[in-house]
């Protein structure tokens, strides 16, 4: 079974290397370079122009869904509330952020903890604006009896947000967590914004579970430095506790309080 396997985590990096480009494209991961655009650090002139180059923004065309990158929009079936349904990502923009979260397979180990424990948090996430989506190569028909079986017996039982079919494995590959040799897709996690854009990626291999808590608490902070654009916020950064200007003043006086 899947999550069966040794645990070692596999960096973003490593995973885009080693997936397909379109023809035509670059076969090195390739960095938008200083020529490309301007630099906003040359816009110094305010706080806000400050905050915005500690903004990354993939530039190149055949870039893979880095952050800082639009995610690949998908159609595909889901199941919810034990009824088919249809999900489609950008009828989330400009509504809610998404957490986009991919598993192995059904019926297997470490992936039910995983999903019930989203569930079982969803209104944490519904709080702040935010959807969940689970992803992965099964079928409907698997998803629903998956659902359908209760958790004392390795189920889910209902579940509180969809979970998404890629039975043609097109939205795992789209987003760089498809293992070809296997055919299913690594742990990969991705929260997306309302505008549509990757900002906070993560990816595990196949027998390590993923934290809800730090799932909600990067969510949170990137909600913050969203609607507080000159700041940023240091290591661990929960709400309520302060944040940090990215100049050298602002710097000081985070540090001094600390």
């Amino acid at each position: 079974m899947a999550c069966a396997f040794s645990a070692s985590t596999v960096s973003t990096a490593a995973a885009l290397v080693a997936s397909p480009k379109p023809a035509g494209a670059p076969q090195c991961l390739s960095f938008p370079r200083a020529a490309a655009r301007p630099s906003r650090l040359a816009a110094a002139g305010s706080r806000t122009a400050r905050a915005r180059s500690f903004v990354a923004r993939a530039a190149a065309e055949y870039d893979l869904p880095l952050v800082g990158n639009k995610a690949p929009d998908f159609a595909a079936e889901a199941v919810f509330d034990q009824e088919f349904i249809n999900v489609k990502l950008s009828d989330y923009i400009g509504k809610k952020y998404v957490i986009l979260f991919f598993y192995p397979l059904d019926f297997t180990f470490v992936c039910p903890t995983e999903i019930t424990a989203f569930s079982d948090r969803h209104e944490e996430f519904e709080k702040i604006n935010t959807e969940i989506l689970g992803v992965s190569v099964d079928s409907v028909f698997s998803h629903l009896a998956w659902v359908q079986t209760e958790r004392k017996s390795g189920g889910l039982g209902d579940l509180k947000y969809p979970l998404v079919s890629d039975v043609t494995k097109s939205i795992s590959k789209s987003f760089g967590v498809l293992i070809p040799d296997q055919g299913i897709a690594l742990r990969g996690l991705f929260i997306i914004d309302k505008e549509g854009v990757i900002q906070h990626s993560t990816i595990n291999n196949l027998g390590i579970g993923r934290s809800v808590d730090e799932t909600l608490r990067t969510l949170q902070a990137l909600q913050y430095v969203q609607e507080n654009p000159d700041e940023v916020c240091p290591a661990g950064w929960k709400p309520g506790e302060k944040s940090m200007k990215p100049d050298p003043k602002g710097s000081k006086e985070y540090f001094a309080a600390i």
